[in-house]
């Protein structure tokens, strides 16, 4: 049965592919090969196998062509929208920062004509006390005047009355002789009252005319004052509320902030003393209750400023830079998966300046793994910034660094992919995002 099944499969592929002889001639002999039908089918098929192979291979090659053209358009199209909004972004932060160093002027011209009107407030207030002393002081001279006054009147009376009765006796007596002399005395009596009496209403009309002049100077210097408290308070709404308002943001405690800068910074004395009440049991004025609100409104402003001088509220690359990386997940370039990135990245040239941004003591100055050359510096408030892939480190640890100091050099230390800084704000341990403290403090500093 198999016999004849495979003399049947012959015999049809010998129909398809008869049997063929190549034949070879050399100068000697001639040979041939005899192709059965079986090689001419397997060769067929190869071939066959081949030619369809190619064509595949081509269209494929084709298809990734055209394919990998689209990819490289729509990536050059990326690139380019890219780097019209990294332009657009560095445009928009030289706006800010330029919008912040204008802000930064007017903050400081505040403090300063805060200042002026302090000082003009005190010399008012201790002139107002003068003339208010120099008042009471008339008003004790014009009340013994009067006093005298009257006693003076007394004593006329008395002595006319004197006079009489003494006239009443001489004239009993011998009229002829003293008729000239109580009268002679009695006219000196009354041309020496009659002085007195109008030395003491001059005295007292000149009292009268320089109280006057005096309630109306002092009328004006309450103007002056209520003037210069209007434009106290006002410079104290527009310098406290946006300090209030960017450590909110920032999601600071402010209270808590304000109790601990005013623990460190305990010391009285100063023009920023509370104004004292009076010993004598008088009513204290509104003026008082207004100045000391005030001083408290002043107190607060300062302790802000140095609560904000302690805080990052600053950016840490102060030339032209590139915000390359925001604080969240991201995706890793070397492993494809997600990782979180805890902090912010600036790039710039290698070896551009890097400042610290608040006041602080540096913690840890060297090498970390994948942080590279890594500047740690603890702050106030249980605030903690890092600084990682310098290039350079220009503190050491336990040094006191300000606002501003320069710290280290830019560079591509650690695990990078090319030159920039690591920026990170720990609250606590904890990383949080630092440019909250950078957009808080954008319409301030």
């Amino acid at each position: 049965m198999r016999t004849r099944l495979a003399i049947r499969i012959h015999a049809a592929l010998e129909h398809a592919f008869p049997e063929r002889r190549v034949f070879l001639k050399s100068d000697q002999d001639t040979r041939f090969i005899r192709l059965k039908p079986e090689t001419q089918l397997v060769a067929y098929a190869g071939g066959a196998a081949l030619v369809a192979w190619a064509i595949i291979a081509t269209a494929i090659l084709l298809m990734d062509n055209l394919g990998a053209g689209n990819f490289r358009e729509q990536a050059r199209r990326d690139q380019t929208n890219y780097l019209a909004r990294l332009n657009d972004l560095s445009d928009q932060r030289d706006r800010r920062t330029a919008e912040a160093l204008a802000a930064q002027e007017r903050f400081n011209a505040a403090l300063d004509q805060i200042s002026v009107m302090q000082s003009q407030l005190l010399e008012s207030e201790t002139r107002r006390h003068e003339l208010e002393t120099g008042i009471e002081v008339i008003q004790t001279a014009l009340r013994g005047t009067m006093k005298e006054r009257e006693e003076a009147r007394r004593a006329l009376s008395d002595l006319i009355e004197k006079a009489g009765d003494e006239d009443g006796v001489v004239l009993a007596s011998a009229p002829a002789a003293s008729d000239s002399a109580p009268v002679d005395f009695l006219a000196d009596a009354l041309a020496r009252t009659a002085a007195e009496r109008d030395q003491v209403v001059a005295d007292a009309q000149e009292a009268l005319r320089h109280a006057d002049d005096l309630a109306f100077e002092i009328a004006l210097m309450k103007e002056d004052n209520d003037q210069i408290f209007r434009k106290l308070e006002e410079a104290m709404t527009i310098s406290v509320e946006p300090l209030d308002k960017m450590f909110r943001e920032a999601g600071l405690p402010t209270d808590r902030i304000l109790d601990q800068v005013r623990r460190g910074y305990s010391g009285q004395g100063g023009p920023l003393t509370p104004l004292s009440f009076s010993s004598r049991g008088e009513e204290v004025s509104p003026d008082f209750l207004r100045a000391n609100r005030l001083l408290g409104q002043m107190d607060t402003l300062n302790l802000y400023r140095i609560a904000a001088e302690k805080a990052p509220f600053a950016l840490p690359v102060k030339r032209a830079f590139r915000f390359t990386s925001d604080y969240g997940f991201r995706r890793d370039p070397k492993t494809g998966g997600r990782r979180m990135h805890k902090g912010v990245d600036f790039a710039a040239p290698a070896g551009t300046d890097l400042h610290a941004t608040a006041d602080g003591v540096v913690i840890q100055a060297g090498w970390q793994s994948g942080y590279g050359r890594l500047v740690k510096i603890q702050h106030e408030f249980g605030i903690e910034t890092r600084y990682a892939h310098l290039s350079k480190i220009r503190v050491k640890v336990g040094q006191r660094v300000s606002r501003g100091d320069h710290i280290g050099d830019m560079g591509a230390s650690g695990r990078v992919t090319g030159v920039h800084l690591h920026y990170e704000v720990r609250v606590g341990g904890k990383a949080v995002n630092p440019m909250i403290y950078i957009k808080a403090a954008k319409d301030v500093f």
